[in-house]
């Protein structure tokens, strides 16, 4: 997106929503008083959430909620990402499927036929899929829901024709800054802070709660940027020194992110142990 010129018209906006619960078009209205400055640097032409008055694309910059659940959806996205010159995705549903993938480990017609009393009037995919698995994706912005403090920074550097770059390290950064007493190792709980991504401020671990990886998995620096978490090691100390069974262990994996790489072929490793 090249760099906004107030002389110039506006950028579109445009927002739409897949399968998901909404949280992360609820966190762009809770901008409050930024989201006033959003409407003057953008159009907003699409955003149901906000506004029933709606404008038909194209759209410099796309933000997309929710996960991939019915061949309508499919469908639907390859139309929106040609009418987007920029599209990010947000939140867990829209970059790792979401919790709704859970459904891809098991038998979704057998959810419908305990569910709905007509599970032949319910048409969905079998499985649960990221806008990445679909379209190509400029850019993710990750978490459930997305932190409002990210999302005006990505806004704010597209709009200035700058490549946004978010933290990639774990949530035990967060922790040390913040400086918690670290709940895995003084407390003894299951806590997936070390491989997930920062971003959440350490909501849980300064609640002393253990992290369950809303945010998604960190990248990992044993080997250098870029690459995935060690989630082998924390997997073992749950096993080994945290005396979690099996299914436990799964378990922690297998979440809001479970469908991201990963945490999926950690899960899946365990899968085999139960």
């Amino acid at each position: 997106m090249s760099k906004h010129d107030p002389e110039k018209t506006r950028p579109k906006l445009g927002v739409l929503k897949f399968a998901s619960c909404d949280g992360c078009q609820l966190s762009i209205l809770n901008l409050e008083d930024d989201l006033l400055a959003l409407g003057r640097a953008l159009d907003i032409a699409y955003f149901p959430e906000a506004s029933s008055s709606v404008n038909p694309g194209p759209y410099d910059l796309v933000l997309v909620e929710g996960s991939i659940t019915t061949a309508e959806d499919a469908h639907r996205i390859r139309s929106v990402r040609e009418q987007a010159k920029v599209l990010v995705t947000i939140g867990a549903c829209a970059t790792a499927g979401g919790i709704q993938a859970l459904r891809n480990w098991d038998d979704i017609e057998a959810f419908k036929r305990a569910v709905y009393p007509r599970p032949d009037y319910i048409q969905s995919l079998s499985t649960s899929t990221p806008i990445s698995e679909h379209i190509h994706v400029d850019f993710e912005l990750w978490g459930c829901p997305i932190d409002k403090g990210q999302l005006l920074r990505v806004l704010t550097d597209l709009l200035a024709g700058v490549q946004p770059r978010l933290p990639a390290d774990s949530v035990c950064l967060e922790c040390k800054r913040r400086g918690n007493v670290c709940v895995l190792v003084a407390k003894g709980m299951p806590c997936l802070g070390p491989v997930t991504r920062a971003g959440c401020g350490a909501i849980c671990p300064s609640m002393g709660r253990d992290c369950y990886g809303c945010f998604g998995p960190s990248e990992g620096a044993r080997k250098g940027p870029g690459l995935p978490p060690n989630t082998t090691s924390l997997a073992q100390h749950f096993y080994g020194e945290l005396q979690l069974i099996p299914v436990e262990v799964l378990r922690r994996f297998r979440g809001i992110n479970g469908y991201a790489a990963p945490f999926k072929e950690e899960s899946e490793s365990w899968d085999k142990k139960t």
